[in-house]
């Protein structure tokens, strides 16, 4: 088969057709900042260092696709939560002292004006560099930041917002949730105006580690849901991310409608591929720590032919289960990218989709 470009790789994934070897697409920010020379906070704030780290990281490891990402409090911040800068690591909510008082308060915030509002103008002008740079050959997934439940957490503060899941109000609670989702929405919005191929949502205070699966599907499912009914007639593809051991509720975020789900490295990937709509690509899910991190390449190759055994290699992104830290070994990661050539080449995924 003809050697396809990286984003000739990941679209074929897309679209429901078998790749030249499956695409490999790692969530390493922190990773590509200290590949550039830096540590993600001095240069969170600086979008030409940002596109420039993904640009350097690529071109050194080869593979697939770059995430944009810088923190989990941009989104936040630009609705007006207070954020705690750190020069060596990701900025972070200050939840001590949260915006929100009570979820009533809701309609008091303004909602976050993208072009002007906080970071997310660098995160938009991050997402136009790297496209401008290799957007032509390399698939480009600009994140918008949190989802709906996330965002709200991190305004409420997490604590104060379990202890409403318990005790206020549902009415309140969705009211909060629609409103944290347009907040979303208008974010993903300008990502795939600036060009990317994908945005997507992280939404992990949603996962069974902290909410059970009823609170997931009364109360987080139907605003993820809105958000992907939202842009659904945009150009580019939506990812959602749930970090920790989704098994329990993979199947419903199948239903969200999104085309990619970002799974984390606790998941039984065949499983999960079973329990998914057969359209809907699954990415991941090499767990961050132990081997990227703790282990050696050939414990990354053989994870990874796990996964695309298990899965059949069909709808698949080979990748991290969550964010890789700075602190992987370089070698690993070359692992991920070698592991996909050596057991998701187009012939092996052919000889594994026919069983």
């Amino acid at each position: 088969m003809k050697e396809m470009t990286s984003l000739e790789r990941v679209q074929a994934v897309l679209n429901g057709q078998t790749p030249d070897r499956v695409p490999v697409v790692p969530q390493c920010f922190m990773f590509s900042a200290k590949t550039a020379g830096y540590h993600i906070g001095q240069i969170n704030r600086s979008p030409a260092k940002l596109a420039e780290s993904h640009r350097i990281c690529q071109e050194k490891y080869g593979y697939d696709g770059c995430v944009i990402d810088v923190d989990d409090a941009t989104l936040a911040e630009a609705c007006g939560a207070k954020v705690i800068f750190r020069e060596r690591d990701v900025a972070s909510v200050d939840e001590h002292h949260p915006v929100l008082e009570s979820l009533e308060q809701i309609d008091e915030l303004k909602l976050p004006e993208p072009m002007h509002d906080g970071r997310l103008c660098e995160w938009l002008e991050t997402s136009s560099r790297l496209m401008d740079m290799v957007g032509d050959h390399v698939f480009v997934m600009g994140r918008a930041d949190q989802g709906p439940f996330d965002l709200l957490a991190l305004l409420r503060g997490a604590q104060e917002f379990m202890i409403d899941l318990l005790t206020e109000d549902e009415d309140v609670i969705r009211h909060a949730l629609d409103w944290a989702a347009e907040a979303h929405i208008r974010f993903a919005r300008a990502q795939l105006a600036a060009g990317v191929h994908a945005t997507s949502m992280g939404d992990s205070y949603a996962g069974p580690n902290l909410v059970s699966p009823d609170i997931y599907r009364r109360l987080a499912l139907p605003a993820e849901k809105k958000v992907v009914d939202a842009l659904k007639d945009l150009p580019g593809a939506y990812s959602i991310h749930i970090c920790g051991d989704t098994s329990m509720i993979v199947g419903d975020m199948g239903k969200t409608g999104a085309k990619i789900l970002e799974v984390d490295w606790k998941v039984d990937m065949g499983r999960a591929r079973t329990l998914v709509p057969e359209d809907t690509v699954l990415m991941g899910n090499i767990n961050p720590s132990d081997p990227m991190c703790l282990g050696t390449p050939g414990d990354v190759h053989a994870r990874a032919k796990e996964i695309i055994d298990t899965t059949r290699g069909r709808g698949l992104i080979l990748s991290s289960g969550c964010a890789l830290s700075e602190n992987i070994k370089p070698e690993n990661l070359q692992a991920m990218v070698d592991a996909a050539g050596c057991y998701g080449a187009y012939d092996r995924l052919c000889e594994l989709q026919q069983q």
